[in-house]
């Protein structure tokens, strides 16, 4: 009886709004969605929808400790070992974990996207093409503006406060440093070609 071929996994990191669902479509379209799991690192907010407003909004999203990283890795172990999985489906507009789950079935890539899961040692070690998308601070602000604004019901006033109490001295403090992880650092996100071009093309190789 063959053996099951162990699943690739590639995790994708980087600061909010460098590109990091960019470069992961990009990989989709380029070795086939049909070949690739994806999980976002975002679907595993912790749910926040018991707690009062003024707790609420004290919450700090961009640390490690708001993501139940636990449960990813859980849905990871059960992935490669060929067996589905629920993932959650977070509303950010609420702050909350909905009722709702997407399954999720196992394929021969599995691709986590993530600001911080380079920042985690246990997921870490899961990885086995560890990619970091590096953009410039003020692109990141710009592109965090427009998607909090159009996709998140959120005001420019809130995107910026939250910006400058959070996201960036979080982006310091953890996903920086993370840089030292990845195997590839892609500058300039999704448009750069020539790095996808090269990272396709390895993931291609892996899986022959």
């Amino acid at each position: 009886m063959t053996a099951k071929p162990i699943p690739l996994i590639i995790g994708i990191a980087g600061p909010s709004g460098s590109g990091k669902t960019t470069v992961a479509q990009e990989i989709l379209n380029r070795v086939g969605a049909d070949r690739i799991t994806y999980l976002p690192h975002d679907a595993y907010y912790k749910d926040l929808s018991g707690l009062p407003p003024a707790q609420k909004a004290a919450v700090n999203f961009d640390h490690p400790n708001s993501l139940e990283t636990e449960l990813l890795i859980k849905h990871l172990k059960l992935l490669k070992e060929g067996k589905p999985v629920d993932l959650p489906v977070y509303d950010f507009s609420t702050d909350s974990r909905t009722d709702r789950t997407i399954l999720i079935k196992p394929h021969r890539v599995i691709m986590v996207e993530g600001i911080l899961i380079f920042a985690d040692p246990e997921l870490r070690t899961h990885f086995d093409i560890k990619i970091f998308v590096d953009t410039d601070a003020d692109l990141c602000l710009i592109r965090r503006l427009q998607r909090d604004i159009e996709e998140r019901g959120r005001t420019p006033a809130m995107v910026i406060k939250q910006y400058l109490n959070t996201v960036r001295p979080m982006q310091l403090e953890f996903v920086e440093p993370s840089k030292r992880y990845a195997d590839v650092i892609i500058p300039g996100g999704g448009f750069n070609t020539a790095a996808l071009d090269m990272v396709s093309a390895r993931i291609e190789e892996m899986l022959r």
